[in-house]
């Protein structure tokens, strides 16, 4: 399959990689001048937990495609579009008469209703996921990530499309198992939040790797108090008990879970200890208390880190 990554992010490259190691092709768009400044190699440090579940190293300089421009009549198959939240907008704006016959899968962060955020794409050309990675670009340039086993796709309440089917099985031909969901609508909004709860705490700290088993209840206690702000935006929980799991279970139990995996366990080490974007975490928890307070739902924990994402605060390190 010929594959376009619209961008150069974190998640682009660890599945472009993934996909191409899978015999695929394998392109990323990129902004006109980029292509140049990015040089014509990623230089990969990567956990590959697909077989191992702690995962086995991966360092290579990897070559790869660019492209500065995307006409219409394009023979692109599949569109992987994942960017951070904020700048979805206008990425569907300059997406939307470029489609050509790809398929989209939107590998994104939503807060806004998915319908609405893909205004500007052809419906019918339209996958839902989310991935299974996470990582970040360090100040040498290295890109520090973890791949794990499994990536998160899903439809709005109706069965998957042909689309959607090849988008599954290309995952899978790449040793990726995938977990679906028929509320993806909820699944994401749920996603949202537990960011946010989470982001109280590492954006006070730092990062998510230095939070103590103290930090970590707290922020297990921030996640649960949103639970309301999703079910007011008309998602029904109870149909996705097993996600929430992590975050309704006896916080005595979930606290040092969690504590040992952010710390321990080395695929999610890696991908909290990398690098982040500390601007989609600050705007990640600004978009959730905006709602909350929109909808009359009370959030004291999110409310009160408020002070760690406002604009002018120099957040995570």
């Amino acid at each position: 399959m010929k594959i376009l990554m619209f961008g150069r992010g974190v998640i682009g490259a660890v599945y472009g990689w993934a996909l191409e190691r899978a015999g695929h092709h394998v392109e990323f768009y990129v902004r006109p001048g980029r292509a140049a400044a990015y040089g014509d190699a990623i230089d990969l440090d990567l956990l590959d937990a697909r077989r191992l579940p702690w995962g086995k190293r991966v360092t290579e300089k990897w070559p790869v495609r660019y492209r500065e421009s995307l006409e219409p009549d394009h023979d692109f198959e599949l569109i992987v579009l994942s960017v951070q939240h904020y700048s979805f907008a206008e990425a569907t704006a300059f997406l939307g008469p470029r489609v050509g016959g790809a398929t989209v899968l939107v590998f994104n962060n939503l807060w806004v209703d998915p319908l609405a955020a893909i205004d500007h794409l052809p419906t019918e050309q339209v996958a839902w996921g989310f991935p299974g990675a996470g990582g970040g670009f360090g100040d040498d340039g290295v890109l520090r990530a973890a791949l794990l086993p499994a990536v998160f796709l899903g439809t709005l309440d109706r069965p998957p499309t042909a689309r959607e089917q090849a988008a599954r099985g290309l995952f899978r031909g790449a040793g990726l198992r995938v977990r679906e969901n028929s509320d993806f609508r909820g699944w994401l909004a749920i996603h949202f939040v537990q960011n946010a709860g989470l982001h109280t705490q590492s954006l006070r700290l730092g990062s998510l790797s230095t939070m103590t088993r103290g930090d970590v209840r707290e922020a297990i206690l921030a996640v649960r108090e949103l639970l309301p702000l999703v079910e007011a935006r008309g998602v029904e929980l109870r149909r996705h008990r097993a996600d929430l799991l992590p975050f309704t279970v006896p916080v005595w139990l979930a606290a040092p879970t969690l504590s040992w995996l952010l710390a321990r366990f080395p695929p999610m080490r890696r991908v909290t200890a990398a690098h982040a974007n500390p601007e989609e975490l600050r705007a990640i928890c600004r978009d959730t208390l905006a709602e909350a307070r929109r909808l009359g739902v009370k959030v004291p924990r999110l409310e009160a880190a408020e002070p760690y994402f406002t604009d002018g605060h120099l957040a995570l390190k």
